[in-house]
């Protein structure tokens, strides 16, 4: 797997709209960082009960280095499209700065 197959790829909003003012910016990279705590907490989830090879060691995964693995993993997910959750908090934190 090369570098550039898991480089974080703009989001779609993004691309469409280079011109953005800073204050939407920063309101993108905070729906980012949402959705890579959620991701994260999933990904924790999904891996607290998997062993390497299934031996109970846990392996070079487990401990606080698996959990430093999903937040990487999931902050990964999160800035090269993600599942959707940044894009719907970004729609309702817009909302709210229009409301306000």
């Amino acid at each position: 797997m090369t570098s550039a197959a898991i480089a974080p790829q703009p989001s779609a909003s993004l691309v469409e709209a280079p011109a953005q003012a800073p204050d939407q910016a920063r309101l993108r990279r905070t729906a980012e960082d949402f959705e890579a705590v959620f991701l994260a907490q999933m990904l924790s989830t999904m891996t607290e009960n998997m062993t390497a090879g299934g031996n109970a060691d846990g392996g070079p995964g487990a401990g606080p280095y698996g959990d430093m693995l999903n937040q990487e993993m999931a902050k990964l997910i999160s800035r090269s499209g993600g599942i959707g959750v940044a894009d719907s908090v970004l729609q309702e934190m817009l909302k709210m700065q229009e409301m306000a």
